[in-house]
């Protein structure tokens, strides 16, 4: 059991990993269009805020809820090592899928759904024995989240494209150009600390999960004399280099880059100038802070994406590519129930050799 969860924790930082550069494009994609800095001035200045981002949820913010959110998504009378470990393959499978693709798709939705996949498996169904697998309260606004993450996203970044553009109407363009290109430094800077702050925490939450189980299993009093929501609070300060070696993972990844999406998400859903990077950025950051806040694990991929279309559609609908954003949504919407069968799939195979 114990090299089992070995495995399960190695895959985890794997995947934070491949999280980390699958998602460089949200907060570098506008910086790196707009000519603001180079490409891999882009990716080192994103990687130091998305570990930047550890400091703040330890030390300000105090607790890390999206982990705890992501831990609590599927009732522990079915969560398993196995169950564990099919989710992580699967999730690890369709990320490099769709980053291979450059399809900007969900690192959450596809931990999520392939978490949830293969502990439907093991328990043969939704419920058993009266008890739900999936816990609802912690997973529907997870799902709800899939369209009012890029929503608030759109509203926010429209909003303050306007107000940007009725301050500074009366401004020498070329003046305002050069000092939103300025400014652009600090809202990627604030996108990357929301990005690492809630993407770790999803690799947090899983590895948490699994050495729940693990202490659990094995009769830790540590662990048994805790009622379940005290649980993942002492796995935080009993394991505290996981949370570290999380937000260190995806600073990693970051710097690895992910250019086919930097692509798709600077340059093929509407041209971005500084000005509108600030808004888009900015706007994405509000989100990912507030639903931080709510302990709702939301994609940075979708935000951002909401966020550049509100910007785009300030200047006319037809800005925005719309057959770019509706593949886009397609992927969104399939990401969680193609990764949950995934999931289940790899769950028997792995069952087969245990």
């Amino acid at each position: 059991m114990f090299t089992l969860l070995i495995v399960i924790i190695v895959l985890a930082l794997i995947f934070d990993y491949i999280n980390g550069f699958h998602d460089a494009a949200n907060s570098i994609a506008t910086i790196v269009s707009t000519k603001v800095l180079t490409p891999f001035q882009a990716v080192l200045w994103a990687a130091v805020f998305n570990f930047a981002a550890y400091f703040i949820s330890k030390y300000w913010i105090g607790e890390f809820k999206i982990g705890n959110t992501i831990a609590k998504s599927v009732h522990e009378n079915y969560i398993t090592l196995e169950v564990i470990l099919a989710g992580l393959i699967a999730a690890i499978i369709w990320n490099l899928l769709t980053w291979w693709f450059g399809i900007p798709s969900s690192s959450s939705h596809t931990l999520l759904g392939g978490f949830m996949g293969a502990a439907l498996a093991h328990a043969g169904g939704l419920s058993e024995n009266g008890i739900d697998v999936i816990n609802y309260a912690k997973v529907i606004p997870t799902f709800l989240f899939i369209f009012l993450a890029p929503l608030l996203g759109m509203f926010i970044a429209f909003f303050i494209t306007i107000l940007i553009i009725h301050l500074f109407k009366r401004s020498n363009p070329y003046k305002a150009d050069s000092w939103f290109k300025k400014m652009q430094l600090a809202s990627s800077a604030a996108f990357s600390l929301g990005h690492g702050g809630n993407d770790a925490q999803k690799v947090m939450g899983i590895i948490g999960a699994a050495v729940i189980y693990y202490e659990m299993q094995t009769g830790n009093p540590a662990y048994t004399t805790l009622e379940s929501k005290a649980r993942f609070g002492h796995f935080v300060e009993d394991y505290w280099w996981v949370p570290f070696t999380s937000f260190l993972c995806i600073g990693i990844g970051t710097l690895s880059g992910g250019w086919k999406i930097v692509k798709t998400m600077g340059t093929r859903i509407t041209k971005v100038t500084p000005l509108e990077g600030v808004s888009a950025e900015t706007a994405g950051a509000i989100t990912l802070y507030l639903t931080e806040h709510l302990g709702i694990p939301v994609s940075t991929t979708h935000t951002i994406s909401g966020s550049i279309i509100g910007v785009g559609a300030t200047k006319r609908l037809s800005a925005v590519r719309w057959g770019v954003t509706v593949n886009l949504l397609w992927a969104w919407v399939l990401t969680i129930p193609i990764s949950a069968i995934m999931a289940a799939i790899i769950y028997y195979i792995v069952k087969m050799f245990s």
